[in-house]
Formats: structure tokens, sequence, C-alpha cells
């Protein structure tokens, strides 16, 4: 089972003669274009419109490519963005690509270059927007998803780490009649508590120090859309409170603001809590989650869903196979028993990582077992070894913990993941630090 969609590609350039050249040679490639000449321009159209790519030039007045790079990564998330400039260095490169570019081009470069460039994107874009699934459950999931896309009622999406819980969200968006307003995602285990607040509300002019400019936040970005509040079991009791007067009363007042901001914004948020026990233990609002819960979904992970494993990981062969330019190969009979066989705790992500890593290992005629890199062991030894795994996990991270008097930024940054992390650790441990 698989949904997608085609939307146009928006082109940014400040240079009217490459303006028409990327039009024209888009266009030859069967796209359908729309062209700005600023950044601010193209922000104002990403905002009205959906597009499947964007294509920027980097050195522009006002607004250069990286700036718009970033302002794009904050308000759409993941829309692919090719970036193209005649001023590249192999510094600048590496920067816009860990910024969140797709590709990067260089001036002068063939239509031919282009061509290449933008098929693969497109490729991949297919790939990563379809809802794949051969599990009867799963796609009774997404007709239900489908369903409830025609209204704007509340959904609370549930279920563990890497089982497509914002991939099912953006089909709901795409599926509703938002689908042309802003997706925006906003992620609240991966944003400070002291900065979530102006993150999501926005602020006002000397509302704080460091706060030069009035900054729509993300509710008022998302107007007319969809919002997605990622991991919302991470949000602060004190925001909590507040995001419930905005779902009761469809308005938001900015940080620093004497007027309250009318928003038009459809809710979806997902967990990998069980709410109604954070509820209970009074780590989260009861009012919140029944304002929340209105229509739950409860997203199985892969180990529930055997027939989704190797349905799934020829889906990522073909993918990965698609990107390094090779014909796409077959599991032999021992790589597909080690993948039926794996419990999978990271679920689709993880398979998709593993997937990922044997493509590009794989030098026979098929897939080996060697290939996927798994502990070639029973399902009994493997959750001994995962038992002593975690143990000593624990021990490593309420030591670093410890050590840094309960800090979590600075536990992170020792053992080099992030912050999330280490609170989703805690909570499974069932451990608290107060501070950092």
């Amino acid at each position: 089972m698989r949904t997608e969609e085609v939307k146009p590609i928006l082109v940014v350039d400040d240079d009217p003669q490459m303006r028409l050249a990327l039009r024209e040679a888009i266009q030859r490639l069967g796209h359908r274009v729309t062209v700005c000449e600023a950044a601010s321009d193209a922000l104002a159209k990403l905002q009205q419109a959906g597009f499947s790519l964007v294509v920027t030039d980097m050195k522009m007045p006002k607004m250069d490519g990286l700036k718009f790079l970033k302002e794009v990564r904050r308000r759409i998330g993941n829309l692919p963005v090719l970036v193209i400039t005649g001023f590249g260095t192999i510094e600048n490169a590496v920067e816009t690509m860990k910024e969140g570019a797709t590709d990067y081009l260089m001036k002068p470069f063939s239509f031919d270059t282009l061509e290449k460039a933008i098929d693969s994107i497109m490729a991949r874009s297919r790939y990563e927007k379809g809802i794949l699934t051969a599990n009867l459950e799963m796609q009774k999931i997404v007709v239900l998803a489908a369903n409830l896309a025609g209204s704007d009622i509340t959904v609370l999406i549930q279920g563990e780490s890497g089982t497509g819980k914002e991939l099912l969200a953006r089909y709901i968006h795409r599926m509703s009649r938002r689908a042309e307003k802003p997706f925006i995602a906003v992620n609240c285990a991966a944003i400070p508590d002291n900065l979530l607040e102006s993150e999501l509300f926005g602020h006002e002019k000397g509302a704080f120090t460091g706060a030069t400019d009035r900054k729509k936040g993300r509710f008022e970005l998302a107007d007319g859309g969809t919002l997605l509040l990622d991991e919302i079991g991470e949000m602060s009791i004190m925001l909590q409170a507040k995001l419930l007067r905005v779902l009761q009363e469809r308005e938001i007042d900015r940080v620093g603001g004497k007027e309250t901001v009318p928003v038009d914004v459809r809710v979806i948020a997902t967990t990998n809590r069980d709410l109604y026990n954070e509820c209970m233990e009074g780590r989260f609002r009861e009012d919140l989650y029944y304002r929340l819960n209105v229509f739950p979904i409860k997203v199985p992970p892969l180990r529930e869903r055997p027939d989704d494993i190797i349905f799934l990981a020829s889906h990522f062969v073909e993918k990965f196979s698609v990107f390094a330019g090779r014909d796409p190969k077959n599991f032999s009979d021992e790589a597909i028993d080690l993948l039926m066989n794996g419990y999978w705790r990271g679920n689709i992500r993880e398979l998709e990582n593993v997937i990922q890593r044997a493509v590009f290992l794989s030098s026979g005629e098929v897939i080996e077992a060697r290939d996927l890199m798994l502990d070639n062991v029973g399902s009994a030894a493997r959750t001994a070894v995962n038992g002593k795994i975690r143990d000593m996990e624990k021990e490593l991270i309420m030591q670093t913990l410890k050590d840094v008097d309960g800090n979590k930024t600075k536990a992170a940054k020792i053992l080099g993941v992030s912050v999330r992390t280490i609170r989703n650790k805690l909570h499974e441990y069932g451990q608290k630090f107060p501070t950092g």
C-alpha cells in the first residue's frame, strides 16, 4: 500500500537570466515551476502553497541562500532544498549540507547535471512521502487517518520511537483541506523549556535579552495549516497550561505581547509515552490530555508487524540502491531469518539504517546475513545480551549525571547523545534528575 503526491518546484534566484534558464530547464524535465527573485518572497510562497522541491541560489541580497535554507528548515521541516552557487568552496558546501541542504551544485553546470540532481532528489522524495505497509492493522490505520483528514479533529498518535508517527501526521495533513497550507513540526523534546514558549508562541521586540525583533512562533507560522507537536510528553507543566488555553481559545499570546493573536491551526500530537499514566503520576495535565486525545491512534511496533519486516526491508533495498546507482538485490534465506528474528527496538528507523548499511556492504549477488551486521544469535541469547548492555548503559548514564550534578545537557555532551535521549532513558529507568 503506497500513498504519494507531486507538487511544483520553487526556484529562488536574484539573477533574472538565471531564473529564466532554471525555469525553462526544469519545465523541460516535466515539472511545474514557480520562480521568486528574493528569499523573502519565496518564504511567503512556501507559507501559501505546497512544493516538492526548492532550488535556491546561494549569494542573494538581504537574505542569502544559507539563511534562507535555515529558515526553510525552521518553518517547513524536511522539504528538499537544492542549493546552487557560483561562489562555492569546500567549506561552505559542508556548511550548507550540515544545515540540511539535500544537494549542492556549482555554477556553471550542464542541463544533464541539473537533471540528475533533480531526478535523484525527487526519487528520494517519492520514497520518503509514501506510507508503505503490508500489515492489515497498519492499512486500517492509514484508512482511518485518511478519513480523519477530512475534519479538523485533534489527533494524538502514540507509538514507540521509529514507528512512523510523524510520517502518519504528514499523511493526515496532505489528505486534508489544509494540504496547500504549511505543515510545521515542533520537537518538544529537542528545544529547552526556556526557549520552547517563544518558539511556539513567538515574542515581541524587547521581550527578553536578545529579542531584537518581533518573531512569529510556530502557531502563527502554521496558520491555516497543521502544527505537529512531536513528543508532547516532554513539555513542561507550565507550557502545558498555556497550550491548553491556545487549544481552547484558538488564540496565542506572544511572549512580551499585550494583545492576543487569533490562529487557525489543526493540531496533531505524537508521543512515545503512555500519557494517561503520565497524568496519573502528575507529569502531564489531565485536562490537556483529554483535549489532545479527541481521537487517539496507536501505531504498533515493527516486532508486532512481522509481515512488514521483509516488505519494508525490500523497499529500503530498492530505495538505497537507487541512491547508490546499483541494481536492487534479493536477500539470502539466512538474511531473511535474521531479519525476521530481530527485536527491532528502534523499529522502522533501525531497520532502514541496517538495510542502508547492507546495500553498501554487499558485494555478492544477494544480501547475505553478514551484510546486515546483526548478531547471529537466537532470541533468548539476544535478550540476555541486550539485558546486560542495558544494565551497563544505565550505570554509565546515572554515574555521568551524578558527576555533573544532574545537568542533562552536560551529561548528553559527555556521552555524545541528545538531551532527548537522556530524558527518555531516565523515564525508562523511572529515575529523575531535577536540573539541566
